[in-house]
């Protein structure tokens, strides 16, 4: 098979999103040439290493190999490759490409300004401001109306934290770990149909979400102090306490009433983790009122 092959997707699954019918598949030789020998290593998980890549067009792009699982096998990477193929917003990192053979890798867009984790959490970056964060928060409940109401079947499995929200060159946030085999979340997964969605997924989603906006609000890291902020947020004194949880970088230049409303948002979508369906589109709805952002 050619390396430059453009591969035709052999199965497509139905969508109202757009579908994605060719994708660029690319050869080992390919891969390892991109990555300089596999030398450029961005980050490691359970399904295998991410590189950075510049093919021999100019092209920047991110790999991740994909390491299949004992009741995995080559169809399930293809499933894999067709769920993401046929994804399409502007909040969700998009799906490029392929390989098959040696070894398997999934070829992504590179996005410029790299996770969110660094920039609340390297005093080298720049710090975000306000309108950034508010900015992110609501493209992230927007990529996930989109993966829930917009996809048929409906996509939940999805891994939400600032390690895994990309920020392009305008400083849009794009999920970068949505899939059955790529997803750092073990606990997540796909439905076929929302009724048979487990009120488990969805209060994962939510809790993460939740805990995601509480990270923005106070530029805490959720790895390390996750519970304690889901914590602080349910408890009935924190309105006594908010001014000195927020993030120091911010100092005084934010908005009190849409500080409030982030964070009846978050308290929100904490205190319902554990209620089934309670994942709406009014959500993202809520958020776009409460922080007077509309997206464009």
């Amino acid at each position: 098979m050619n390396d430059s092959f453009i591969f035709k997707m052999r199965f497509l699954l139905r969508s109202r999103s757009v579908p994605v019918t060719f994708l660029r598949r690319f050869s080992y030789k390919d891969i390892k040439h991109a990555t300089d020998g596999f030398s450029r290593v961005i980050g490691t998980s359970s399904h295998g290493a991410s590189y950075k890549a510049r093919f021999q067009n100019g092209r920047v792009a991110v790999v991740k190999e994909i390491h299949l699982i004992d009741h995995q096998d080559d169809d399930s990477f293809y499933r894999e490759v067709q769920l993401l193929g046929r994804l399409h917003h502007r909040h969700i990192v998009a799906l490029d490409g392929f390989s098959v053979g040696r070894k398997r890798f999934l070829v992504f867009e590179n996005v410029e300004n790299g996770s969110l984790k660094e920039h609340l959490n390297d005093p080298l970056k720049t710090p975000l401001d306000w309108r950034i964060r508010l900015k992110i928060a609501v493209g992230v409940a927007a990529a996930l109306e989109y993966l829930h109401f917009f996809c048929d079947p409906p996509v939940y499995h999805v891994s939400i934290s600032s390690s895994t929200i990309m920020l392009d060159e305008n400083y849009n946030a794009k999920l970068s770990d949505v899939g059955l085999l790529g997803s750092g979340s073990s606990d997540h997964v796909m439905a076929r149909r929302t009724s048979n969605c487990n009120g488990q997924v969805y209060g994962n989603i939510m809790y993460e979400l939740g805990l995601l906006i509480l990270e923005l609000i106070t530029g805490q890291s959720s790895d390390k102090t996750g519970t304690d902020l889901s914590q602080w947020i349910e408890e009935s004194c924190f309105p006594t306490s908010i001014y000195n949880m927020i993030d120091p970088d911010l100092g005084n230049n934010y908005d009190s009433r849409e500080l409030k409303g982030l964070l009846a948002v978050a308290r929100f979508c904490i205190k319902s983790a554990d209620e089934p369906n309670s994942f709406t589109p009014q959500i993202y709805r809520y958020l776009q009122k409460k922080v007077s952002i509309h997206m464009t």
